[in-house]
């Protein structure tokens, strides 16, 4: 199938190698003009690694042209950062068509970011805005046109707004990422399945000294403590509430699943922890102040969960005083602004009307 890829990061990188690895038509666009002529220099390949060694793959088309880039195409993945999609979205939104899908994985509801950028741009075409609930794969770039794959997700919960259009976007997305999607409704639902808030949070705020103080350090192995697990869990059971106050049935895929030896797998499957810290790739500098863990996952991802949880009626103590720990790190008012139903143009509808929203689009 084609499938346009937009981002130059991590994920997006992955997302590009693997795809082309498949046998899939990619294109990649990226903003910045020097990068994609460099890429273009050098054939538009990406060197992908993983456990079967190393492949090297050609991709059809590496652009600053977003409308070159997903003309045609059925699926369009957006793996960048939550803070970059309200560009993006606007950038994309004049060259929607029908039947194409926007897969945000994870995206913290920014589906409804690039829905309402559309509408907003007047665009009617009837294309669909799916999300869930992590990237689809464990990755970090090792150069300009490498990337090395720890893990490919196994299960991925994924959320489609309009959810009246979930069957053909399930269908589109599950050519992708054949025997890994798995339907839970409609895009908020998707949402709430973002394990970056729940892990992130804990994992910088109580390891705090030891990332400022080490010129790198592994939140994953060293700052994965018993203590801050406990944490997690509680901050996740936050994010369950407000799930099943919605309505959302199980499963809910808590993070506990991610550590756990044996019961029900996670979305990265068995044993993905130890693989990631084997890997030596996220024994990392991390700037707290800068780093998506802070900027993406705890003030945008945060802020969603806590918004979220009052309109459900669910208390959310430890993600508010996440929040503010978080804020006074950076010097500013995370409870203010962030990613909240106010900040997406939902803040006056009711639980009822949200999510009539959701199933029937705009």
């Amino acid at each position: 199938m084609k499938i346009a890829v937009l981002g130059g990061g991590n994920g997006s990188f992955a997302a590009a190698g693997d795809f082309a690895l498949s046998g899939h038509e990619v294109r990649l666009w990226r903003r910045d003009a020097d990068h994609v002529a460099a890429h273009r220099s050098a054939g538009s390949r990406i060197l992908v690694k993983d456990h079967n060694g190393a492949h090297d793959v050609e991709l059809a088309l590496v652009t600053t042209d977003i409308a070159e880039a997903v003309n045609g195409t059925e699926l369009i993945l957006g793996p960048a950062p939550a803070f970059a999609q309200p560009d993006i979205a606007r950038l994309l939104a004049p060259h929607l068509r029908d039947g194409q899908v926007v897969f945000l994985p994870p995206a913290t509801f920014g589906s409804m970011i690039f829905a309402q950028a559309a509408h907003d741009a007047g665009n009617r075409a009837q294309a669909s805005f799916a999300e869930t609930g992590t990237l689809p794969w464990l990755t970090r770039k090792h150069g300009p046109f490498e990337v090395a794959i720890t893990i490919r997700a196994k299960r991925l919960p994924v959320g489609v707004f309009p959810l009246d259009r979930a069957p053909h976007a399930l269908e589109v997305i599950g050519r992708a990422f054949p025997g890994v999607i798995e339907p839970c409704g409609d895009a908020l639902s998707g949402s709430l399945m973002n394990a970056g808030p729940i892990i992130h949070p804990p994992l910088i705020v109580m390891n705090a000294g030891p990332i400022e103080h080490f010129e790198r350090w592994d939140i994953h192995k060293e700052g994965t403590q018993a203590a801050i697990r406990r944490v997690t869990d509680a901050l996740d059971a936050e994010r369950i509430a407000v799930r099943e106050a919605l309505g959302y049935g199980a499963p809910h895929f808590p993070l506990a699943h991610h550590y756990a030896k044996e019961g029900e797998i996670w979305m990265y499957g068995r044993g993905s922890h130890d693989r990631l810290t084997d890997s030596g790739d996220w024994r990392e500098r991390i700037a707290l102040t800068e780093h998506r863990y802070m900027r993406e996952d705890l003030r945008l991802g945060l802020s969603l969960l806590v918004s979220v949880a009052a309109l459900a009626g669910v208390p959310t103590p430890l993600a508010r005083a996440f929040l503010a720990i978080g804020g006074a790190v950076c010097g500013e008012d995370f409870a203010r602004g962030g990613r909240t139903l106010e900040t997406l143009g939902l803040g006056k509808l009711g639980k009822a009307e949200l999510l009539t929203l959701l199933r029937t689009g705009f």
